[in-house]
């Protein structure tokens, strides 16, 4: 569907005999970024969408068309990411404070979005759809490598109730065990202080020499694409791992405390 609005846009723009420099001025966005949007090589934002509708003067049309599609069940500033997701080859993904979008049950997802108090019972609906449509990537027929390390405290927190809790963490054991691409490394709350504290992040690799990273807050993410950044970040993602118990004990970990859970 994102490739529709994509292709659609760009009929429109050929249509009105704008050059992509010229479209890209009335949208307020450079011509190499048109064209990078175009080619699929840049993902489809919310921002795009809304600048496209004001150079070609469709009162609001295709943002209207993304709404109709539920193309945006996830927050619009989270799009981006979706879409680089969906291009990567491997991710390495620490997390401190929940289970990773991509390795959540249905009903942990929902305990999640329920927890803040401002989506209403559609919208942690649509939320949700939209988060386990995100996991089919893990299946497809070449899936992305993901090493995923969590702090202890994850599997302790208290999301959902008991039977939630038991569910999600027998669900991450199964996942390490059915998907060879995935594997699941846990650092003991015995290691106290360590780098993981500052906070969650996901580096995705879209090739051998392009790196970009995520970082998730309150309000919303911010994806990094400066080269150094994501290098900084990648070597605190290696000071994290050196702490983390191999995949094999973090398995035995997560299904001995899953069993607690009850």
């Amino acid at each position: 569907m994102i490739e529709f609005i994509i292709e659609e846009i760009r009929r429109a723009r050929v249509t009105a005999g704008m050059t992509q420099d010229r479209f890209g001025r009335g949208a307020n966005f450079s011509a190499s970024q048109v064209s990078a949007v175009e080619t699929g090589t840049r993902a489809l934002t919310r921002e795009y969408v809304r600048g496209a509708d004001k150079a070609l003067k469709t009162g609001g049309l295709f943002e209207r068309m993304v709404i109709k599609l539920k193309l945006d069940g996830e927050p619009s500033w989270l799009r981006e990411w979706i879409e680089i997701e969906r291009k990567a080859e491997s991710f390495r993904w620490f997390e401190n404070t929940v289970i990773p979008a991509l390795l959540q049950t249905e009903a942990y997802a929902r305990a999640i979005f329920a927890s803040t108090g401002v989506l209403t019972a559609d919208e942690v609906t649509t939320r949700v759809a939209a988060r386990l449509d995100r996991q089919a990537i893990l299946n497809r027929g070449k899936p992305p490598q993901m090493t995923a390390v969590l702090d202890e405290g994850v599997l302790h927190r208290p999301i959902g109730g008991p039977d939630v809790m038991r569910e999600q963490l027998r669900h991450l054991a199964k996942v390490a065990g059915d998907m060879p691409q995935v594997r699941l490394q846990v650092v003991p709350t015995g290691v106290g202080a360590y780098a993981g504290l500052s906070g969650p992040f996901v580096v995705a690799m879209l090739s051998a020499d392009e790196n970009l990273a995520f970082l998730d807050n309150y309000l919303q993410g911010m994806v990094v694409h400066n080269a150094s950044e994501v290098a900084w970040i990648v070597k605190a993602w290696e000071s994290i791992r050196s702490e983390a118990l191999p995949h094999q004990q973090s398995t035995k970990l997560i299904l001995e405390v899953a069993e607690t859970w009850n």
